[in-house]
């Protein structure tokens, strides 16, 4: 084994032991409002479950240049999200979102997504999504150099081809997931392995 003591490197080599090593992460795909009414959108794979009871995501969104970036800094002054499951059908459009643009510039329009409104909550969502979580947020733990974002989910929206008897289908779903660098995998071999009683 090698032994890596990451106060010993830098901190891009600790984010490439991180991603590399923490695989397949989920991609959050991060709908939010500004100020000035514009809808924003980006994705994040530093994303998972809180809690069932009541139903609570964490998404940490990393600072640029030291600063909150647009979602972040959006979520915290309206309080509300939309999260939505990234497949293999949109992810393409979705990794356009990633461009760096100002915060008057709708990622969502520059990706060609089609914003559709929210039941609960100001912020709309995007159709072309399979899942969608609409999420108020519960609390957000600003850290040195991130945000990290917990939101309570308030109505989620499933696509009826995916869902039946209680249950999503995870291969109609087809989400994907981020690896290290540009490489991204879909759900792959499915196996089961029962818990011990």
């Amino acid at each position: 084994m090698i032994a890596i003591d990451p106060l010993q490197v830098t901190e891009r080599d600790n984010y490439k032991l991180l991603i590399g090593s923490i695989i397949p992460r989920p991609i959050a795909f991060v709908t939010t409002l500004s100020e000035k009414g514009v809808l924003n959108g980006a994705p994040f794979s530093y994303f998972n479950i809180v809690s069932s009871n009541p139903p609570m995501i964490s998404v940490s969104i990393q600072h640029a240049a030291g600063q909150s970036k647009d979602t972040a800094r959006n979520i915290k002054q309206t309080k509300e999200f939309v999260i939505h499951i990234v497949d293999g059908q949109n992810v393409g459009q979705v990794n356009m979102t990633a461009a760096p643009l100002p915060p008057d510039q709708s990622e969502v329009a520059l990706a060609g997504l089609t914003p559709v409104d929210s039941l609960q909550i100001a912020v709309p969502g995007v159709q072309e999504a399979k899942v969608r979580m609409e999420c108020v947020l519960e609390q957000c733990v600003e850290l040195p150099n991130n945000d990290l974002i917990i939101g309570r989910i308030v109505q989620f929206h499933i696509d009826e081809a995916i869902y039946g008897q209680g249950r999503i289908d995870p291969v109609k779903l087809g989400a994907v997931s981020r690896l290290a660098g540009n490489s991204y995998a879909g759900i792959g071999e499915i196996f089961e392995i029962e818990r011990p009683v």
